[in-house]
């Protein structure tokens, strides 16, 4: 059921940000099994329902971890619907205040800007409200989409990482890439 702007956490013209709640797991587990092709071999979202339930726990209940919705806010295209997701991971205060992301878009969303927008709203909001001061995201060398997200996010590359994170069965090769608060600021 699509969800309401009230519970945006910030908006921009075309979307809302808001946290993951377990009421949206079967709206969110159909997109996942709509956006298989889409998705694999870079990620894997949660496609059941207690795939979901824990998966939203753990973004929900784990301090080190916030997970945002981008919803659509457009009524023809159903507003409110979930066009993608975008979760801070590796959540570190004190002197290092940073998180690296992680998104997806699903299916239905997917080259229409959309997350773009959301994910600017995400970095906004953690080096807003959240007092982030850097956010770092690591993508798959050949996952032109999301390394194109994170350039026109105002991200830069920093470097490349040999076999960093295991997806898939394999441990997979990254690009390392990053914004500040500073950069955020200037740009």
């Amino acid at each position: 059921m699509p969800h309401t702007a009230s519970r945006h956490l910030a908006e921009g013209p075309r979307v809302g940000i808001r946290h993951f709640t377990y009421e949206d797991a079967a709206e969110f587990t159909a997109r996942a099994r709509e956006s298989k092709e889409l998705h694999q071999p870079w990620l894997f979202p949660p496609d059941s329902e207690s795939a979901y339930l824990a998966y939203a726990g753990r973004l929900i209940e784990d301090p080190t971890k916030a997970g945002f919705l981008v919803c659509e806010k457009d009524e023809e295209r159903g507003g409110g619907a979930i066009a993608g997701f975008i979760n801070i991971n590796n959540i570190v205060e004190g002197g290092f205040r940073c998180g690296a992301l992680g998104y997806g878009a699903f299916a239905h969303a997917a080259g229409r800007g959309l997350m773009r927008e959301g994910l600017n709203l995400v970095v906004d909001h953690a080096f807003g409200p959240m007092r982030l001061h850097r956010l770092e995201i690591n993508a798959q060398p050949l996952n032109t989409a999301s390394l194109a997200l994170a350039r026109s996010c105002g991200f830069r590359l920093e470097g490349f990482s040999p076999k960093m994170i295991h997806i898939d069965g394999e441990w997979r090769d990254h690009e390392r890439w990053a914004i500040t608060a500073e950069m955020r600021a200037s740009g």
